[in-house]
């Protein structure tokens, strides 16, 4: 007779207390300006404690976007940019995660939809490990890393500068700090 063993799926939301998305992007091609988004959800299921085949989906507030100046943030909720009142979501769904290295390692590929228009992309993703709170909650800790084209994802405005350059790179760079809470 032949036995097999089951594996349990285990769930895992963000805890937004301790999670941060960021992006920063250059400004007159000379200074990266910083910007975040302060309403997101993320969860996570996964193979036991095993994040090597985890099932990841994400859903951000694209109204919830700061970039420390109440002007441009106005500007970039607007149609030339993320049009939130027609798109008022950001998402990503995983769609393979690949193990690096035996040090936590991992690279993410998803689906990353902006404006109901849906691209793959990579993300770098390193573990940082499991700890139990002074509550009793398991909590997991992921930095993410990665690059995207603005223009992918019809985030085309910008202006031309008189040196040839342009005002905003297409070029945009995510950075994400997250904690995960195991559920029971």
């Amino acid at each position: 007779m032949e036995t097999t063993t089951s594996i349990t799926t285990t769930k895992w939301t963000v805890d937004p207390a301790h999670s941060e998305l960021q992006f920063k992007v250059k400004h007159l091609m000379i200074t990266n300006i910083t910007g975040g988004f302060h309403k997101f959800d993320a969860t996570v299921e996964t193979e036991g404690d095993d994040f090597s085949s985890a099932k990841i989906q994400v859903s951000v507030d694209a109204g919830s976007i700061t970039t420390g100046s109440d002007q441009r943030d106005g500007h970039v909720k607007g149609a030339d940019f993320f049009d939130v009142a027609q798109f008022p979501n950001i998402t990503f769904k995983s769609t393979r995660v690949k193990k690096v290295d035996n040090e936590g390692s991992y690279e993410l590929q998803g689906d990353l939809t902006i404006k109901n228009i849906t691209k793959p992309v990579k993300l770098a993703v390193e573990f940082g490990g499991l700890q139990k709170d002074p509550w009793g909650n398991i909590k997991a800790g992921f930095t993410i890393n990665g690059k995207i084209k603005r223009n992918d994802w019809d985030l085309n405005w910008n202006a031309a500068l008189e040196s040839g350059g342009v005002l905003v790179s297409e070029e945009v760079k995510i950075l994400g700090e997250v904690q995960f809470v195991k559920q029971a």
